[in-house]
């Protein structure tokens, strides 16, 4: 509505290589991911979000099906005052919907780093969640 405060959008953060990574993708997927990432600042969730399973609250993906592949971007909002892009990869598990095992342990690894770096920056060593 006209005349009522936008919310403030908090920081987005990139774990390694997860920038060039997204932005190794094709243009529509790159396009949805940074729209749904923009959402995720403002502290709302798209519709297109799932949460990612095995890391608790808070740490969601956003997959996006082109030209017969499937991208996927995770990331984190566990942190009051960030978001975090943890892993943008394109997905090529051969066990059919079943996540890569490379990929969940690159994601549990990433998540710790953003720990650290949100400690570094804000002064606060722990996130949000209860895990």
């Amino acid at each position: 509505m006209a005349g009522e405060p936008t919310p403030k959008a908090r920081p987005l953060y990139w774990v390694t290589s997860s920038k060039r990574d997204l932005l190794s993708m094709p243009t529509p997927v790159r396009r949805q991911m940074g729209f749904v990432l923009g959402v995720a600042q403002c502290g709302a969730a798209h519709g297109d979000v799932k949460r990612w399973k095995g890391e608790g609250s808070g740490v969601f993906e956003v997959v996006r099906h082109f030209d017969g592949d499937t991208y996927r971007s995770v990331y984190t909002v566990r942190f009051e005052q960030a978001v975090y892009v943890l892993h943008c990869f394109q997905k090529q598990s051969p066990s059919g919907v079943r996540t890569a095992k490379t990929d969940v342990t690159l994601v549990r690894e990433r998540l710790k780093l953003a720990r650290m770096d949100y400690g570094r920056r804000y002064g606060k060593a722990e996130d949000s969640s209860n895990d």
